[in-house]
């Protein structure tokens, strides 16, 4: 395992989208919605730096496992935990906040969560890391830092809140 971002770094990734975020946005009313586990720590971080303005923000956190097509991770991660969305959908321009971009997945179980709760007049997309290697057509409109990654690798990213310490690390996989 190979330690290639710092806290540093990761501060200086959520300051690139709280930056391009404001850019395209600013005094316009926006929500913020992070994908659990450690999209919404993102979202917090980005809606933190958003907030020392006079600004109309709204915050929600989505959890996505029931609409992931990937049901092993479940074995993985087997604790459910509760989406909190507690401002009105229908009409609302959503900002979706992911630690990592890697195949859309993710992002596309997202989208099928977010539409139980409304319809949205415009979805966003922000991620801390985009690692490329898509197997869906979705690409972030806003990226706090890209890295090149092999598609075996697997990128491993701990931040404060859930994990003690904010780093990045690759775990090269070898290939057969």
């Amino acid at each position: 395992m190979e330690q290639i971002l710092t806290a540093e770094d990761i501060a200086a990734g959520v300051e690139r989208l709280a930056q391009a975020i404001r850019a395209k946005h600013s005094g316009h009313p926006i929500a913020l919605v992070g994908i659990r586990s450690r999209g919404d720590e993102v979202a917090e971080r980005v809606l933190t730096l958003l907030s020392e303005e006079d600004w109309d923000l709204a915050f929600g956190v989505l959890d996505i496992s029931l609409y992931r097509d990937d049901f092993e991770h479940l074995h993985e991660n087997p604790s459910l935990q509760e989406s909190d969305i507690a401002f009105p959908v229908d009409g609302a321009h959503i900002i979706l906040v992911d630690d990592v971009l890697f195949t859309g997945r993710t992002i596309r179980a997202a989208l099928d969560a977010l539409s139980d709760y409304g319809r949205p007049a415009k979805v966003e997309l922000a991620v801390l890391i985009d690692r490329g290697h898509r197997e869906m057509p979705i690409q972030p409109d806003y990226v706090g830092i890209v890295l090149d990654t092999r598609r075996q690798d697997r990128v491993d990213v701990s931040l404060e809140g859930c994990d003690g310490k904010d780093q990045v690390q690759i775990v090269k996989k070898e290939i057969p």
